[in-house]
């Protein structure tokens, strides 16, 4: 059990997001339905909310459908590509 309090400790000191938004989070993932383009934006919404970001119109937008038809890329560089990152 000590390894996970470090785990989380860790996380929250990175992010500072607290563990119980993490939970919290998760647990609103669990279940969901990602063809549902409302509770991806929902879930995309407080995503950014937890981490303290904007997503602007279009990147959600484009992160919707994305998700919605299940074209996620699986790799980082696209993943990278994806969120801005260089």
């Amino acid at each position: 059990m000590g390894n996970n309090n470090n785990f989380f400790d860790n996380l929250e000191k990175k992010t500072n997001v607290k563990q119980q938004d993490i939970f919290n989070l998760a647990n609103s993932v669990s279940g969901a339905n990602f063809k549902d383009e409302q509770t991806v934006r929902n879930l995309i919404q407080q995503v950014a909310k937890l981490a303290n970001r904007s997503v602007p119109k279009e990147k959600e937008d484009e992160l919707v459908k994305t998700i919605v038809n299940n074209n996620m890329p699986v790799d980082f560089a696209s993943l990278a590509k994806m969120f801005g990152k260089k």
